[in-house]
C-alpha cells in the first residue's frame, strides 16, 4: 500500500520524530511512504530510509493557503494511486479532510495533544478512523468533541529498541550527576518549575549540573530568552546548560542521571520517558494526562504535581541518592517499554489500522421514504452487505420511518432526517460530512438526494441520473424506464458496484413486543388462535384514490370468506382511513375487526403475518406482507404490476388489461381497472394461495392478468 503522512515540518519534536521512524518501517516492510510537510532538518533522514518527501506550505493557518493545498494534495493523491492519508495535526488535517473529498483514499488522523475545544480543533475527529496516544486523549476525543468510540484507535509511541540501547546497571558513586529536562521550549513544558528545582538539588549535590536539550521555536524566542535570563538571576549560568536541538537522542540519554519531564497541563503522552526507559535513566514526571499511562508512581518512575517545583527537586534528589530505588524503577520502565512501547509495536498497530482501512468502507444509503419504498430496500441492503462485510453501512431515512430498519442486521447505523427544514437539512448535512462516507448509494433518487449526497462531500455517488441534478452522481446511470420490478430496479445500480440480484427477498425485523401487541388487539377482538384470519388492506394513500377497490366489494369478500372459511376478517389501513372502514363494515354481515390507526409500522407487520391471507392495493402494506412471507393476493389498476409489485413468494395479482391502464392518475371518474375486478375473482385467488391447515402449504408463484 501507498502512505502519504502530512505534518507541519520535519524540524524536530516527537511526532516529526515518530513520523520519520514509521515512515521507514513501512518501506523496509515493502510499503510506499510519501510524507508531506514545509520540511525541516529530518527531511534527509526520510529519504536516506527510502521515503519521499514533498514540500507545501502545510503549517500556515490562511484560509487561501489550506485550499490551495487541499488542491494539491488532492491531486498528488491521485496521480501516486494513494491509498492512506495520515494527518498528524490540526492544519494538515483539514487539508487532508478537503483532499479526500476529491479522492477515494482512506482518511486517518493521530491526535497528539490535548485539544482546545473549537471547531478549527473539531476537524481531528472527522476521519475514517481517529488514532489516539493514549486513552486520556481518546476519553478527550469521546467527550468534547462527540467522536464516535468505534471509529478510536489507541496506538502507543514506540521507541526503536536498537537505537535506545538500554546501558545496564546504574552507575554508582558518581562523583558528578547530570539532570536533563528533553523537549520544545515552550510554557507547557514547565521548564520555569524545573529551573526553580534545580537550586535544591544544587545543595544537595554540589557537583551536579542540568542540561536543557532543545530548541524554542521561532515564535517562542522570547521565551527561552527568559528562562536564560532567569538562569542568570538564580546565579546557575556554570551549571545549567543550553544546548539546544539534539540529532542523536540516545547519546544524549547516556549521558543523563534523572530525566526530567515537569509538562504543566494534561500531557497527551510523553516520548521521552519511554526514550528513556529503553535506554535506562531513571524519571521524575508530573502526573498529568497520558504520562499515568506510562508511569506508576514509585514503580516506573517518580511522579509529582504539576508547577510544584519544591516537590520537583525532593523527586530529583531521591532519585539521585536512592540508588536502588532508582535502579527498579529503571528495570521496571525498561520492561514496560518492551511490553508496550516499541517502534514495532506502533508500526504493527498503525499498520493494522491502515489494512482495516482498505478493507471497509464507509457507505451511506439514501432512503428517505415513503414507508413501502423503505421496506423494498432490504433486498439491496442485505446484498451490499455480503458485498461488504467489513464496511460501515449507514441508512439515511426520515424519522417517521426509523422503525422499519431499527433491527436491520446488514446495518450500523441510521442517520435520521427529523425535518425537512433548512436547519433540519443543515444539521443532516453536518453530521454527513462528520461520517467520512467513502460511497452513497441513492435509491431516492431526486434532486435533493443527489445534492445531499455531493453536499456531504462523498468521493464516489451511486444511482439513476434523473433529469434535475442528476449530474452530480459521478458514478450514476441512466434510468431506462423500462418495465422491471422495484427490487430489480435498484439492483441494477447496485450492478455497478459488481452486485448481482441473485437474493431478491425482503425482509422486516419484529419484535417480540409488537408480537404481543398485535396478537392483544386481535384478542381484544375475540379472535380465537385456531381460528383462520385474513387481511385486507382496502386503500393506500390520500392521494390516491384510484388505487381503492369499490366498498361492496370488499364487504361481500370479507363474507364470503367468513362464511367458507370461518374466517375472521381484519381490516388495516391509517387513523385517516378508519372511518371509510366503518362504511365498508357496516356493508358486512360478520363483523370484522377495524385496526385502521391502531398499530404502528412494526405491529402492522406482525398482525400481517398472523394472516393466512392478505388482500391489498398497491401500498406499504403490499410490500409489508410480501416482506413477512404472508400470501397475498394485490388489486392493480392505475399502477403496473410489472414495475410495483414487490418480490413475493407465494401472490396472486389481479389487474385488468384495459387500453387506458396503467394511466397513474389519481383521480378517475370512472376507474375501469379497479372497478372490474369482481368479488368472486378475489375468493377465487384466496382459495388458490392459501396453505392448508395442517399440511405444509405447497405454493405456486402466481401473476394472473384477466382480460376485460
Amino acid at each position: 500500500m501507498k502512505v502519504l503522512q502530512i505534518l507541519p515540518q520535519l524540524e524536530s519534536g516527537g511526532v516529526e520524530t515518530g513520523t520519520v521512524d514509521l515512515a521507514a518501517e513501512l518501506v523496509r516492510r515493502g510499503h510506499q511512504a510519501v510524507v508531506i510537510s514545509a520540511g525541516g532538518r529530518l527531511v534527509e533522514k526520510l529519504i536516506a530510509a527510502g521515503a519521499g518527501h514533498i514540500t507545501l506550505p502545510v503549517h500556515k493557518k490562511s484560509l487561501i493557503h489550506m485550499a490551495w493545498c487541499a488542491f494539491r494534495v488532492a491531486k498528488i493523491i491521485s496521480a501516486e494511486h494513494v491509498d492512506i492519508v495520515h494527518a498528524r495535526s490540526r492544519v494538515p488535517a483539514w487539508i487532508s479532510f478537503l483532499a479526500t473529498r476529491w479522492s477515494r483514499a482512506f482518511f486517518i488522523t493521530t491526535c497528539h495533544g490535548y485539544y482546545s475545544n473549537h471547531f478549527f480543533s473539531s476537524v481531528m475527529g472527522w476521519a475514517d478512523r481517529v488514532i489516539v496516544i493514549s486513552n486520556i486523549i481518546g476519553a478527550h476525543m469521546v467527550n468534547d468533541f462527540k467522536v464516535a468510540k468505534e471509529k478510536i484507535r489507541l496506538v502507543y509511541r514506540g521507541v526503536d529498541l536498537q537505537r535506545f540501547v538500554f546501558r545496564g546497571p546504574l552507575p554508582q558513586h558518581k562523583k558528578e550527576q547530570v539532570v536533563g529536562i528533553i523537549g520544545r521550549i515552550t510554557p507547557l513544558k514547565g521548564h520555569v518549575h524545573f529551573l526553580k528545582a534545580l537550586p535544591n538539588v544544587f545543595n544537595e549535590f554540589p557537583r551536579c549540573r542540568a542540561v536543557i536539550i532543545g530548541d524554542a521555536p521561532p515564535q517562542r524566542r522570547n521565551y527561552r530568552q527568559e528562562l536564560v535570563d532567569m538562569v542568570a538571576r538564580l546565579n546557575m549560568k556554570h551549571r545549567v546548560q543550553f544546548c539546544g536541538t539534539c540529532d542523536n537522542i540516545p547519546a544524549s540519554l547516556r549521558g543523563l542521571d534523572v530525566v526530567v519531564m515537569a509538562t504543566t497541563t494534561e500531557e497527551a503522552f510523553g516520548r521521552v520517558i519511554i526514550e528513556a526507559g529503553a535506554v535506562g535513566i531513571p524519571v521524575v514526571a508530573t502526573a498529568v494526562g497520558g504520562i499515568v499511562e506510562i508511569i506508576e508512581d514509585g514503580r516506573e518512575g517518580l511522579l509529582v504535581e504539576p508547577a510544584d517545583p519544591n516537590a520537583l527537586s525532593q523527586a530529583i534528589i531521591r532519585m539521585l541518592r536512592e540508588r536502588e530505588t532508582a535502579q527498579r524503577c529503571v528495570d521496571n520502565l525498561r520492561k514496560k517499554v518492551e511490553k508496550t512501547f516499541t517502534l514495532q509495536s506502533l508500526v504493527e498497530k498503525t499498520i493494522t489500522v491502515y489494512e482495516e482501512g482498505l478493507r471497509s468502507r464507509r457507505i451511506l444509503v439514501i432512503k428517505l421514504g415513503a414507508l413501502g419504498d423503505v421496506v423494498l430496500i432490504s433486498a439491496a441492503l442485505r446484498a451490499l452487505r455480503k458485498k461488504f462485510p467489513d464496511a460501515v453501512i449507514d441508512v439515511l431515512v426520515r424519522e417517521e420511518y426509523k422503525d422499519i430498519l431499527q433491527k436491520c442486521p446488514d446495518i450500523n447505523n441510521l442517520v435520521l432526517l427529523k425535518q425537512r427544514s433548512k436547519t433540519g437539512v443543515i444539521e443532516t448535512l453536518l453530521r454527513l460530512r462528520r461520517e467520512n462516507y467513502r460511497m452513497s448509494v441513492d435509491f431516492q433518487n431526486n434532486a435533493f438526494s443527489h445534492a445531499l449526497a455531493w453536499a456531504a462531500g462523498v468521493p464516489e455517488r451511486f444511482g439513476y441520473r434523473n433529469k434535475k441534478l442528476g449530474f452530480l452522481l459521478n458514478r450514476g446511470i441512466a434510468d431506462t424506464r423500462d418495465r422491471c420490478d422495484p427490487v430489480t430496479h435498484q439492483f441494477r445500480i447496485l450492478g455497478r458496484l459488481g452486485i448481482e440480484s441473485t437474493d431478491r427477498r425482503l425482509d422486516l425485523w419484529i419484535r417480540d413486543q409488537d408480537r404481543e401487541n398485535a396478537r392483544a388487539l386481535l384478542a381484544e377482538h375475540w379472535h380465537a388462535k385456531e381460528q383462520v384470519l385474513i387481511g385486507i388492506n382496502a386503500f393506500a394513500s390520500s392521494r390516491w384514490k384510484t388505487k381503492a377497490w369499490t366498498p361492496q366489494g370488499y364487504a361481500a369478500v370479507a363474507d364470503a370468506l367468513a362464511q367458507k372459511l370461518n374466517a375472521r376478517i381484519v381490516f388495516t389501513g391509517t387513523a385517516q382511513d378508519a372511518g371509510a372502514i366503518d362504511a365498508i363494515i357496516v356493508r358486512s354481515r360478520c363483523k370484522p375487526i377495524n385496526a385502521a390507526g391502531k398499530t404502528t409500522v412494526m405491529e402492522l407487520a406482525a398482525l400481517i403475518r398472523c394472516c393466512r391471507v392478505f388482500i391489498s392495493v398497491d401500498s406499504a402494506a403490499l410490500h409489508i406482507a410480501a416482506a413477512v412471507r404472508t400470501p397475498c393476493v394485490a388489486l392493480f389498476g392505475p399502477t403496473d404490476p410489472l414495475r410495483h409489485m414487490p418480490p413475493a413468494e407465494h401472490c396472486v395479482v389481479l389487474n385488468k388489461k384495459i387500453s387506458c391502464a396503467p394511466c397513474y392518475r389519481r383521480e378517475c371518474s370512472q376507474p375501469k381497472c379497479m372497478t372490474q375486478i369482481t368479488a368472486d375473482e378475489v375468493v377465487d385467488a384466496v382459495f388458490r394461495i392459501m396453505p392448508k391447515k395442517g399440511n405444509e402449504p405447497v405454493y405456486e408463484n402466481i401473476t394472473d392478468n384477466h382480460a376485460s
